[in-house]
């Protein structure tokens, strides 16, 4: 098993360069959206200040609480364990079946196969359990 889960809310242990030639720096937090290699490194999308648009359409610092603000995208690079450490688990952000679905997402067919097999088996066993 993986240290870090997709979707785990993660903040850097140390500067990263981005690969547009910047540097996301230390405290930066982000997002794993891709596990490689079981875990020997991660794709997160990392996040700066909460920002909105003004009506040219530039970037203009904001507050979270204000009307269409986000949290700009700084990049998305590929890091490793040591460059994060984890701030909020998926488990923790989504609800069972969100999260459930994000991990189908990553499973091949036939370990889908299995899981819809327990699934079922679960939903017999409650049926038999409500009927008694």
């Amino acid at each position: 098993m993986t240290r870090f889960q997709l979707f785990d809310n993660v903040k850097l242990t140390e500067n990263i360069s981005l690969s547009d030639g910047g540097i996301a720096p230390e405290e930066t937090r982000g997002t794993i959206v891709e596990v490689f290699n079981h875990g020997e490194a991660y794709l997160v999308e990392l996040f700066g200040s909460w920002v909105k648009y003004d009506a040219e359409g530039n970037f203009i610092t904001a507050n979270q609480e204000e009307k269409d603000a986000f949290m700009q995208t700084l990049g998305v690079e590929t890091v490793y364990d040591h460059q994060i450490v984890l701030t909020v688990s998926a488990r923790e952000i989504m609800g069972a079946k969100e999260h459930l679905n994000a991990l189908l997402e990553t499973l091949p067919d036939n370990l889908i196969s299995q899981v819809r097999d327990f699934a079922e088996f679960l939903q017999q066993k409650q049926q038999l359990t409500t009927k008694n």
